[in-house]
């Protein structure tokens, strides 16, 4: 038995995809100008970042299998940063932030030092290569690899994003470091910048909005929605009202690939087109303070610019003299557009709209109320859009406007007045609204759900049914999104309650409410066993429930497949104590859900247990003798019998594996036996 046992070895299951970028960061000696000595790594990596105070500058060297490489001067990142008075950037005031340098894989690294540096530290990073997940593509834009695709974690991610109302300007960048070798080392590098991003420079997220590889592949950079005006940290003081995006590599001596140009260019041509921003237009800009522009210096920033143009860098190399050549290219594709939609005026006045065409078109401009009822509208043919509305006699806020110009121009849609009460709570619900905290596992808690259009101070009270308040479970602000709160009743008797969630909001407070009921009459409800095969072979025929109730109640069983029910197996009113019943089963193969409803005086309580019935016995298969390899039809326990002795495995899925034999077995046979007692034909191995 034992010996069989060691010598039967299973395929392994594969790796779950995208394995985490981690970070290790080493504070380094330092004293004078020298270089220093060659550093072990604590663990094998492959992108490295330095960061250092003083005024010196640095270059570094990493070794790998084949040797050293060559010596790369240390980029600051000086402006390539957050906005002066955030979060994000005090974190790490008054270091220098090394670029990220992708190594390849490594384990040795060696610093050369230049002038005075009084701290120095390094961030190791190894980042696996991993396939990439499905891309999005959305109408007019290239294929875009989701952070959900190229695998970012999103644990590490800090506070919200920030909004900007527009967007004038996309920056092109390059990330310093080598190019992708391959497709999947694109994405090992994006998430590897990720994660040095934060957890190297303390950043909320990654800098960039977009990152683009020599390959054509395009990477979705900071949370927030590809659509919408994100903040990054890409480009102080003009990052607000900017995306920024950045080529994958170091172009200071050469240019992109013609696959990366062409997705450079899709990629600017849908993003502005989405802010209805001409390609090659310039618009004023003010400085929000960087160390080339100081707060409040106005400038022009054309549409399509480059990192060098906000601030004391060469970036994006030599790229940046084909950036009048991208935005000519990028005007040129997916005409006809809309570009510069104005609004001026408000309600109780008029209202003119305005905006630009790339081609002569008929052109709409339709106004409707609060409601969506149609109130006004405005048409004509050129490519100068303008109409005025007379919105005198409009007082309610929150007409919406829109101006179109057929189905092949993206249109331009806002909103006049703020809305009068913001819904800022959606969604309110419990799951379960019943629930049995009893201490049984199941149904012990109830989660308090909730969607808030934006991070808000949140408080969450209980309440009698009647609105009387009882406790404050909560008080605290909250993210934007989806919102979930566990409430496990301690303390209350059983009886129906209220969960009222209250959020302050523009100088008021909206409310939503939601049931719940507390009950502690159900327990210990279970199945056995979980998979029956009513085929009367006595073996795992019929199913039996069973519960216990702590006062008399009224019961219902019934058997569901989805939301519909099958068979109804108990209704009627039970006794207290502990219950069973016994199903026989009698419907089709397939899987189903046991459902028990207790009501009392109270009310309904209902939980529920999947079953699967399956009449159908697993088969093995030989598939290759030597290498001996067996496919398995379902989820099963696999018998080996090697020469009289017998050992169990289990596989939890169907499909080919492979046996090895530690030892010769002069007769191996094996049958399967699947969690509904199916017990499959015995198959002779050797």
């Amino acid at each position: 038995m034992k010996v069989l046992a060691a010598a039967l070895v299973l395929l392994a299951f594969p790796a779950s995809a995208w394995a985490d970028a981690t970070l290790v960061t080493r504070e380094l000696p330092v004293g004078g100008e020298r270089t220093l000595a060659s550093v072990t790594a604590p663990e094998r990596f492959n992108l490295v970042g330095l960061h250092w105070k003083g005024p010196g500058s640095l270059a570094l060297r990493t070794r790998d299998a084949s040797g050293w490489s060559v010596w790369r001067t240390v980029v600051a990142e000086s402006d390539e940063a957050p906005d002066r008075g955030t979060d994000e950037l005090r974190r790490l005031r008054g270091w220098h932030l090394g670029a990220p340098l992708w190594t390849g894989e490594s384990s040795r690294l060696e610093v050369r030092v230049r002038g005075r540096v009084t701290r120095l530290r390094a961030s190791y990073v190894w980042s696996p290569e991993e396939p990439l997940g499905r891309t999005l593509q959305m109408a007019g834009s290239p294929a875009i690899i989701t952070r959900k695709a190229w695998g970012a974690n999103e644990k590490i991610r800090r506070d919200d994003p920030v909004i900007a109302k527009t967007l004038t300007t996309a920056l092109v960048h390059h990330t310093v470091g080598a190019e992708p070798a391959t497709p999947a080392q694109s994405a090992a590098i994006v998430r590897g910048i990720y994660v040095y991003h934060v957890r190297g420079n303390g950043w909320d997220d990654i800098g960039y909005n977009f990152l683009v590889d020599r390959f054509g592949q395009v990477f979705e950079g900071r949370y927030g929605g590809i659509e919408r005006n994100v903040v990054g940290a890409h480009a102080q003081g003009f990052n607000t009202g900017s995306v920024g995006i950045a080529l994958i590599g170091n172009f200071a001596s050469r240019l992109e690939t013609p696959a990366a140009r062409s997705a450079l260019v899709r990629l600017l041509a849908w993003r502005l087109d989405v802010a209805h921003v001409d390609p090659l237009s310039s618009a004023p800009v003010v400085s929000g303070g960087n160390p080339k522009y100081r707060k409040g210096v106005p400038l022009f920033l054309r549409a399509v610019s480059g990192h060098r143009d906000t601030g004391f860098t060469t970036c994006p190399g030599r790229v940046y003299g084909e950036l009048r050549s991208l935005a000519s290219s990028t005007a040129g594709l997916g005409l006809p557009k809309l570009y510069a939609p104005e609004v001026e005026g408000g309600l109780g006045q008029f209202v003119s709209f305005s905006a630009r065409l790339s081609t002569a078109l008929p052109w709409l401009v339709t106004i409707t109320d609060p409601a969506g009822k149609q109130v006004a509208s405005g048409s004509g043919f050129g490519t100068t859009v303008r109409w005025t509305w007379d919105a005198r006699f409009a007082a309610l806020p929150g007409y919406r406007w829109r101006i179109s110009a057929g189905v092949a121009v993206r249109p331009a849609t806002g909103t006049l007045g703020a809305a009068g009460r913001p819904a800022v709570i959606e969604g309110l619900a419990a799951e379960p609204s019943g629930f049995t905290p009893n201490g049984d596992g199941r149904t012990d808690t109830t989660s308090i759900t909730f969607q808030l259009s934006r991070r808000s101070p949140v408080r969450i009270e209980l309440q009698t049914e009647q609105g009387v308040l009882i406790a404050l479970l909560q008080s605290g602000s909250r993210p934007a999104g989806r919102n979930t709160f566990v409430w496990n009743g301690a303390g209350m008797p059983d009886g129906r309650y209220r969960i009222m969630v209250a959020v302050a909001a523009a100088g008021r407070e909206v409310t939503a409410a939601t049931n719940v009921l507390v009950s502690r009459t159900l327990s210990n409800f279970g199945i056995v066993p979980k998979a029956i095969s009513p085929n009367g072979d006595g073996r795992a025929d019929a199913l039996t429930a069973s519960f216990t109730l702590s006062v008399p109640a009224f019961a219902q069983l019934t058997v569901r497949r989805g939301s519909v029910q099958v068979v109804s197996v108990l209704d009627s009113f039970v006794a207290a104590g502990p219950q069973a019943v016994l199903w026989p089963g009698g419907v089709r193969d397939g899987t189903y859900s046991v459902a028990l409803t207790v009501t009392d005086s109270t009310g309904p309580v209902k939980q529920l247990l999947p079953v699967r019935v399956d009449r159908v016995k697993p088969k093995l298969k030989v598939v290759n003798r030597r290498p001996l390899r067996v496919s398995l039809s379902e989820p099963a326990h696999v018998t080996f019998v090697a020469d009289g002795v017998a050992t169990t495995i289990w596989r939890p899925r169907a499909g080919v594996f492979t046996v090895v034999l530690g030892r010769g077995a002069v007769r191996l046979e094996a049958f399967a036996e699947d969690p509904a007692a199916n017990v499959g034909p015995r198959v002779r191995l050797r």
